[in-house]
């Protein structure tokens, strides 16, 4: 079989003995397919063959319920694709198109499954690549979201890839091409930018509109028959790969003043983008709600703004890589809802004729919010930080916080942030406070590590400044850290009370639901997993003394300093990603349907895959939760 050696250096085939190896290599073949061609669509049948990319580029593609595809991954030479129905037989839950011309190998199902049963790992290795790659799980989502979630508001921001709007095939000439056939071939395309490519395909420069213009029309006594390309064109043309997302392209050609930007994949070029393609696509709707929110004079209509949130997670999570990103943008909107709000209700107290003391103040929010990692039901957790003002000024202070923090908890009610039910928020006192107020309390929780002080430190050590002065967040952070340092128990017990409960699976990996209730046969994704990564990876960070503020920035710190393996970071990471994403497409799917946002669900409504994937990430947590026992166990009594 040609080029079997570049089968032979792929994984997972290269960890093959080789015996096996020459069984698999007999039963393959080679097949090529055509540039756009679809090898395979979603809910095809399986075709009953692994694809190998000899060489070539695929787009890995999903439908959404209008019928227009997204693209959600690529694979190059080397990659495989095709691989999540070889041990199950189901259907094709995406689709694959090539970019370009594509060459594979096709591997056998039979033979794969007959390797599998000599080699387990070889099995393991497909399957581990079906659960790191659950952000690719968007088939359930697309078909639950309604067409109108997915049209009203376009993805931001510009989530679309440069493969799905590049014009193809791209307009190419050689260099010696004359200045008149090139203008000749931009009249008939309607095109204004050609690539000039040489023998093997690879762009050497680009000729556009404007060289024809310049450097021959332009210029009186010039010869468009004797001018060539080679002479016209840009020697070192921009360029950027099919993956890249449309607003780094806006970026990038805004940055650089580029009208084209053609697009290359290995040097060969596929497509054109032009700068009027991504105004053309751009999020017009979605990037309008974000910018109006500062220009937002009433409670009422932010209000409005904060209920197209449930549209803009649907689009997201359509059309999105990563569920972390998602919650990026999602906390980043909130911020802005909730940072427009404080800039109100201070400005409603100057109008009433409050003055503000002379001080230094920051307004926080905690919990989720602080950990930018809020989704679309998050209640509030807030309060204040003063600088260390002296005893007599105390009533000055009370006078305007006092009734700021009351008007401001009913003005984020009426936003769309219902009061905390456990009052943590700046109109009850025990959440207002100079730095040494902060201080003294911070010690009480650490000293006295009571559950309910044991509660506020779980909630209260995810903080994040709103407004007023950052360095006094940054200040109290310092506090936090020298308290831990001091009461080295206290993680023992925020450990023994957080990690109280075991995850929701019981035998044979059976799921354990509720009993009873208005949750009966349903499990909640945070108080069954999610809070857990949230709690143990706050404590090594607490520990280590680690400011990064989300828990995947956490996790990839403590791996940096060596607290995880990088296996087991991993781990822990896709199980994190793996109950966001399941968590965010529930409350979409409630709220759609006019019910309240929760993190219940029922196990049973998932497939197979997706009950496969929850109980792995079940079993991540279960690991990270023995871990964490043993860590801040030791030397305790």
């Amino acid at each position: 079989m040609p080029d079997i050696k570049q089968l032979r250096d792929t994984e997972p085939f290269c960890h093959l003995p080789e015996a096996l190896f020459e069984k698999i290599s007999a039963a393959a073949s080679i097949k090529k397919f055509p540039q756009h061609y679809h090898v395979f669509n979603q809910n095809d049948p399986f075709t009953g063959h692994l694809y190998v990319i000899k060489e070539g580029l695929v787009e890995i593609t999903l439908l959404t319920p209008g019928g227009e595809e997204i693209v959600i991954d690529y694979r190059h030479a080397g990659n495989t694709f095709g691989c999540t129905p070889i041990f199950t037989g189901e259907p094709y839950t995406g689709g694959a198109k090539t970019v370009k011309a594509t060459e594979c190998f096709l591997i056998p199902q039979q033979i794969l499954i007959e390797t599998a049963s000599i080699e387990p790992e070889f099995k393991t290795y497909f399957n581990h690549m079906v659960v790191d790659r659950v952000r690719h799980l968007y088939a359930n989502i697309v078909s639950e979201h309604s067409q109108k979630a997915l049209t009203t508001v376009e993805s931001y921001p510009f989530k679309k890839r440069l493969s799905e709007i590049m014009s193809t095939p791209v307009a190419t000439c050689p260099p010696h091409t004359s200045a008149r056939k090139i203008a000749q071939q931009m009249a008939q395309q309607q095109i204004r930018a050609v690539v000039v490519t040489t023998g093997d395909k690879k762009m050497s420069g680009l000729v556009t509109c404007r060289d024809l213009i310049g450097r021959v029309m332009a210029i009186e006594g010039a010869d468009a028959e004797q001018i060539s390309a080679e002479q016209l064109m840009d020697t070192e043309p921009r360029s950027m790969t099919p993956e890249t997302f449309m607003y780094e392209a806006m970026a990038y050609m805004v940055g650089h003043r580029l009208k084209y930007l053609p697009i290359l994949d290995e040097d060969e070029p596929v497509g054109m983008v032009s700068m009027s393609d991504l105004l053309r696509y751009r999020s017009q709707k979605a990037m309008l709600m974000i910018g109006s929110i500062k220009e937002t004079n009433s409670f009422d209509d932010l209000a409005m703004i904060h209920r197209t949130l449930v549209r803009v997670a649907a689009t997201l999570l359509s059309e999105t890589r990563s569920v972390s990103e998602v919650m990026e943008v999602l906390s980043y909107i909130h911020h802005a809802l909730i940072k427009r709000t404080f800039d109100l209700c201070w400005q409603q107290m100057l109008d009433e004729g409050h003055r503000p003391p002379d001080i230094r103040f920051c307004f926080l929010i905690m919990g989720s919010g602080g950990r930018r990692e809020m989704l679309l039901g998050p209640d509030q957790d807030n309060g204040f930080i003063f600088e260390d003002f002296p005893d007599w000024q105390q009533a000055e202070v009370d006078a305007f916080f006092i009734p700021l923090a009351d008007k401001l908890v009913h003005a984020l009610d009426t936003v769309g942030y219902p009061l905390c039910e456990g009052d943590v928020m700046a109109s009850n006192e025990a959440w207002r406070g100079r730095l040494t107020d902060w201080s003294d309390r911070i010690d009480d929780w650490a000293s006295n590590p009571e559950p309910h002080k044991v509660r506020y430190a779980s909630i209260f050590f995810d903080f994040t400044p709103m407004a007023g002065d950052p360095t006094l967040a940054h200040s109290l952070q310092s506090i936090v850290f020298q308290s831990v340092r001091e009461y080295p128990g206290f993680l023992y017990h925020v450990m023994q009370l957080n990690l109280t409960h075991k995850v929701p699976t019981g035998l044979w990996g059976r799921f354990t639901t509720e009993k009873s209730g208005e949750h009966k046969g349903k499990l909640s994704l945070k108080k069954g997993g999610l809070i857990y990564i949230v709690d143990c990876l706050r404590m090594f960070a607490l520990e280590h003394e680690i400011r990064a503020l989300t828990t995947l920035d956490r996790l990839k710190q403590l791996t940096n300093e060596n607290v995880f393996a990088h296996e087991t970071a991993e781990h822990i990471r896709v199980a994190f990603e793996a109950l966001s994403f399941l968590r965010l497409r529930n409350e979409i799917a409630l709220l759609q349907n006019g019910q309240s946002a929760d993190n219940y669900i029922d196990p049973n409504n998932l497939s197979n895959s997706e009950q496969e994937l929850l109980r792995s990430a079940f079993h991540a947590v279960s690991k990270l939760q023995s871990a964490t026992r043993c860590h801040f166990g030791k030397g305790v009594s």
